[in-house]
């Protein structure tokens, strides 16, 4: 057997995970997998591009080896996550790279290694007919969601991050969003030293969140000569770099791909901004009440993961109708599943099927179809991850091949990844259906009501006032 190189070695075994008492054949688990792997590079390639999607191999292990990984692992993985097992039975595995290292150039890293995970979510407002509360036009999903989260006890307190302001492209508007994201990480941020998680959470509760601790992992990366003491400022300034780069990496373009020029939905039709953005309401307090919007650079990998989000034409109040039509069909015609590709193959006929935007509905199962499988590939975009791995490197090292991104006192040679891009499966959507309702119902009637009447005496302390003078 070959041996492999150090690069080589450093990857990541992916096993299917299912409730217990349901386990599934060899044979279904490896065409589950080859799904995964064929949505990757068929679908998922197309709307991000070859550099940053890596759909990984399957392969086959010896069993022993596998079961004897699964006793080593168990007692790391999150309670949350110990509702399934994972599949010791057939072998299976998809190996991919391992993202927490740098992708760009094929030859081992010695330098130390920073990677931060930033789970973005939705980046638009709807802005479909169909939406039937006018809360929806105004305040993003997201934003809404933090207070029923809180309320049901999955998180202590509101993040202040907001989407939109991520995707806004404009550089003060992100960054507020970054620091936001670092004061209150959920399962948003997270942040690895050459591969050991140093930031963020592990579980639902479990959250590092420490500043001056994470400065302290930091300094070395971005002031190597030592040259600023420690304490609060050094934190605050070492952060602030940490932001800056983030930034910088998440505005760059280092991919072209096909579905990079694909017309979706101009973003200006929904509003750009969110009301209920913590960034929004300063404004608004301030006196202010216009929001900049810069844009993204179409080849950043924010406004390819924008644009699949917005393949979400219809919002699921839309959408819900046309999934109940293609129910009805299969209910009638059950052998005509595997014949509209609802379950895969995921290959080029699928993907170019997506490229259908039109949203006049001639009531047909073909449209309903086409509808009902760009929103499981926009669900998808709004969960993905995006990989940042960062390596500091010398002047002269830097060469034309790599990109590069500067900071005050260093710079960084980069990569950026998506991961997280297994289709979202068609049986969710009426499960995503009802917490849209849950959501909304909830935001209504325990934040709106408080928020208006907060806002409104803002509003009358902000208006102009007019002196009139009468002649005596």
């Amino acid at each position: 057997m070959e041996t492999l190189s150090d690069y080589e070695r450093c990857v990541v075994l992916r096993f299917l995970k299912s409730p217990p008492n349901q386990n599934k054949t060899s044979e279904e688990i490896l065409h589950h997998l080859q799904n995964i792997v064929d949505f990757g590079k068929h679908v998922m390639k197309q709307f991000f591009g070859e550099n940053y999607v890596h759909h990984g191999e399957i392969i086959q292990l010896p069993l022993d080896f596998v079961r004897q990984l699964c006793l080593k692992i168990q007692p790391e993985r999150p309670e949350s996550r110990c509702d399934k097992d994972m599949d010791t039975l057939s072998g299976y595995a998809m190996c991919l790279p391992n993202l927490t290292r740098l992708q760009t150039y094929r030859f081992v890293e010695h330098r130390p290694i920073l990677c931060i995970e930033i789970k973005p979510k939705c980046g638009f407002i709807p802005f479909s007919s169909h939406v039937s509360q006018e809360i929806k036009h105004k305040v993003c999903r997201y934003c809404m969601h933090q207070h029923l989260k809180v309320a049901n006890g999955k998180w202590k307190r509101p993040s202040k991050y907001c989407p939109l302001d991520l995707f806004s492209g404009n550089k003060q508007r992100m960054h507020f969003a970054l620091k936001s994201l670092l004061q209150e990480a959920q399962n948003n941020l997270k942040i690895f030293k050459n591969g050991e998680l140093i930031y963020g959470c592990r579980d639902d509760q479990d959250c590092v969140s420490d500043w001056n601790e994470l400065a302290r992992h930091l300094k070395p990366f971005f002031f190597p000569s030592n040259g600023l003491v420690s304490g609060p400022h050094c934190t605050r300034t070492i952060v602030k770099e940490l932001i800056h780069v983030i930034t910088m990496t998440l505005l760059s373009s280092t991919d072209a791909c096909r579905a990079g020029d694909m017309k979706t939905v101009p973003i200006s039709q929904g509003r750009s901004y969110c009301e209920a953005s913590a960034f929004n309401k300063e404004l608004v307090r301030n006196g202010k009440h216009k929001l900049e919007s810069s844009g993204l650079p179409r080849g950043c990998l924010l406004y390819k993961t924008l644009q699949a989000q917005m393949l979400d034409m219809l919002d699921i109040e839309g959408l819900y109708p046309l999934y109940s039509r293609v129910e009805q069909y299969l209910e009638e015609f059950p052998e005509e599943r595997s014949t509209l590709q609802i379950d895969g193959p995921y290959n080029e006929a699928f993907y170019e099927k997506l490229l259908d935007l039109s949203t006049e509905d001639d009531g047909t199962v073909a449209f309903a179809l086409t509808k009902v499988q760009q929103y499981r590939i926009a669900m998808t975009a709004k969960d993905c991850s995006i990989m940042i791995a960062l390596s500091p490197c010398l002047q002269d090292e830097c060469s034309e091949q790599r990109p590069v991104v500067l900071t005050s006192k260093s710079r960084f040679t980069f990569s950026v990844s998506v991961l997280d891009l297994d289709l979202k499966p068609y049986e969710s959507i009426p499960h995503q259906y009802k917490l849209d309702g849950k959501i909304v119902n909830y935001y209504l009637k325990n934040v709106q009501a408080k928020d208006d009447a907060v806002m409104s005496s803002l509003f009358k302390e902000n208006e102009d006032c007019t002196l009139v003078l009468h002649k005596v």
